[in-house]
């Protein structure tokens, strides 16, 4: 089998509200809008695998220029490719947008070998389960409080019994009303639901140690990126200061910069993002890697992939469920699997990712 071609699909879909977190400034009443790269590599045998990746400006780009690398591959030597692009992208993207690239196409090979051996990727990857945990994921900072408790209380009233809610509003400048927000969930979901912050990339390490001490009497179940990624000594400075678990991760790249994140201690649940950190080929690194210091997993987005990844992944902790996430699933995709009380399983007998575009969102919504 030799890969005979790579295509791209880039889907806008613009009905939807825009959001806002920690970090990000206030979006003007036009944003908004959900977007989606997809990557198409097909082969001689006719099998094709569907890659997912960010729409971010550039990633289709880099996709594009890796295509002559990977035309008359062998798509099941994705460790032999991976390393050709990792390469490739040396002098202009050991991070960023030409991770994501090397992410989307990675994704793809994996689903196209599986679906190449009629299996599920979970399956294909060795499945420690077949069912995962998540928590409801959102609360942003630009929603209201009202909005918010509404967020949190519909996912619980799904038999979701963890939730995920933003702090850090206005670049950390809003404290006590980070505070509030925080204390009106509690009080709304009472003591039964575990309620997890992400502050984005938000505070500074005095202030995330302070703010965590205010946190810790509404029973907050981890602290997620308290500060910029790259504050690697900060992060585990915060880390051994609080009582609350630090997870971070989602922002950081490849085996090498998590190797740098958990020896130093800034870590206590990992997060790696299959759609920034390498692909499925390097996502399962990191989860190893973590494994070895004894440390969880809960991935960060992409949620149609992690559910796969995850099932295979003895040191899970929870997959993120994000109402943002489904309101594009279900645009750009017939059909895919539905969480059940809080748990949540790939389909059993679909090859690959078991996903498939919908032609008629294709013709709609394709940039």
């Amino acid at each position: 089998m030799q890969i005979v071609d790579i295509t791209t699909t880039q889907l806008n879909y613009p009905h939807t509200k825009p959001i806002q977190d920690a970090t990000i400034p206030t979006p003007p009443p036009s944003a908004g809008g959900r977007g989606q790269l997809f990557v198409h590599i097909r082969t001689d045998e006719g099998v094709e695998g569907l890659g997912i990746g960010q729409s971010s400006p550039g990633v289709r780009q880099v996709v594009l220029a890796l295509r002559n690398l990977l035309l008359g591959k062998d798509p099941f030597n994705i460790e032999q490719i991976w390393n050709d692009m990792f390469w490739q992208v040396r002098g202009y993207g050991r991070k960023g947008v030409a991770f994501c690239a090397i992410s989307a196409i990675d994704i793809g090979l994996w689903d196209l070998k599986a679906k190449a051996l009629g299996v599920p990727l979970f399956k294909l990857l060795g499945p420690f389960r077949e069912s995962v945990p998540i928590y409801g994921s959102g609360g942003w900072t630009n929603f209201s409080e009202q909005e918010l408790i509404a967020e949190m209380e519909g996912y619980a009233e799904q038999g979701i019994p963890r939730v995920k809610m933003k702090v850090g509003k206005d670049f950390g400048q809003s404290e006590r009303e980070d505070i509030q927000r925080l204390a009106a969930v509690r009080r709304a979901l009472g003591d039964d639901v575990a309620i997890y912050i992400d502050a984005n990339n938000g505070y500074y390490p005095k202030q995330a140690i302070y703010m965590a001490r205010e946190f810790e009497q509404y029973q907050v179940g981890w602290f997620e990126e308290p500060l910029i990624a790259d504050d690697v000594q900060g992060l585990a400075e915060v880390s051994h200061a609080i009582n609350i678990p630090v997870a971070t991760g989602e922002h950081e790249y490849t085996k090498h910069g998590f190797r740098e994140l958990i020896a130093a201690g800034g870590a206590d649940i990992v997060q790696p993002d299959v759609g920034r950190v390498g692909g499925v080929t390097e996502w399962m690194k990191v989860a190893h890697i973590a494994h070895a210091f004894n440390l969880p997993v809960a991935p960060h987005a992409v949620q149609l992939v992690h559910l796969h990844l995850a099932c295979a992944t003895p040191n899970l902790k929870v997959v993120e469920y994000m109402n943002t996430g489904l309101e594009g699933d279900r645009v750009w995709y017939t059909e895919f699997p539905q969480q059940k009380d809080g748990m949540w399983a790939p389909y059993p007998d679909k090859p690959g990712l078991g996903l498939e575009l919908d032609p008629a969102a294709v013709d709609q919504w394709a940039v």
